[in-house]
């Protein structure tokens, strides 16, 4: 699967990013604290590819790592505007920002192999997780159009580049036990350290929003949103697990149908090629 590199602009500026989710502003703040994460966790991705990028060989998939780091600076961009929006309105979304900032800055610092494994145990996460938006659109049936347009994109181009840095990996590691134990084991501990910054983070952003409703009902309808019978950590168990297969490869879940989707969002969002963005020149 060649990834594509698209530049597409989402308009927030007449959003209110403290009620844009139809079921209510905690769950709303769980997505806004995933943004948070992703203007430097994209870029900490690039860097760990570009670590190897001379010791790719392939045509195919040197082409598929340069749309990967389109892709991913795209979105960079728009969740950077995003996250400047939730601090225009009064959210943490700065403070918190720079907490992975300083993370990222210490994760740069392990030795390369070790910063590329985290990026496809990441890697792996996003593509869960938007797979799991992908198939579960009445999760965000009624929300904000602008932001449910944006928040899909993403899922469809995380989808769409999801085996690149995996194939990367394979390529620079092979497949011998040592490099599956490497990638095995941050699998677990990324997990450990990124579901708990997400949950930090999501409760820090709920607090600051001193107009959202925060009782029982509403604590009980997030959990539902996690846990129930659709709920994202509930759903995202199975997936996770494949990870640790010996054999397991990004595409052994093959969700390649729902990228047609794109060319409604591309429709309506892309920038023309006659005025582009600082970031498409670049």
């Amino acid at each position: 699967m060649m990834p594509t590199r698209r530049d597409l602009k989402f308009d927030h500026s007449k959003t209110d990013l403290k009620n844009w989710h139809a079921r209510g502003p905690l769950i709303g703040h769980y997505m806004n604290a995933l943004s948070i994460f992703f203007p430097e966790g994209e870029r900490f991705f690039i860097h760990s590819l570009r670590l190897y990028r001379d010791q790719i060989t392939d045509p195919e998939l040197k082409k598929a790592v340069t749309a990967f780091i389109g892709q991913e600076a795209m979105h960079g961009r728009e969740h950077e505007e995003y996250n400047e929006l939730l601090a225009a309105q009064g959210l943490p979304a700065a403070e918190l920002g720079e907490v992975v900032n300083t993370i990222l800055a210490q994760l740069k610092k392990l030795p390369k192999a070790m910063q590329l494994s985290i990026t496809i145990a990441l890697e792996h996460f996003t593509a869960i997780y938007g797979d799991h938006l992908l198939r579960h659109p009445e999760l965000t049936e009624g929300s904000d159009p602008e932001m449910v347009a944006m928040w899909n994109w993403h899922a469809l181009e995380e989808t769409e580049h999801k085996g690149v840095a995996y194939d990367v990996y394979t390529k620079v590691m092979g497949k011998t036990l040592s490099s599956y134990a490497l990638r095995s084991s941050t699998l677990i501990g990324v997990t450990a350290l990124f579901l708990g910054l997400i949950a930090a983070f999501h409760v820090r952003i709920a607090m600051a929003d001193k107009a959202a409703k925060k009782g029982v009902r509403e604590w009980a309808g997030y959990a539902w949103f996690l846990f129930g019978p659709v709920g994202g950590l509930r759903k995202i168990a199975l997936p996770w697990l494949d990870y640790f297969k010996p054999g397991f490869h990004p595409w052994d879940h093959d969700n390649r149908e729902f990228l047609s989707r794109i060319d409604e969002i591309v429709a309506r969002h892309a920038v023309p090629a006659s005025k582009p963005t600082l970031a498409s020149a670049a």
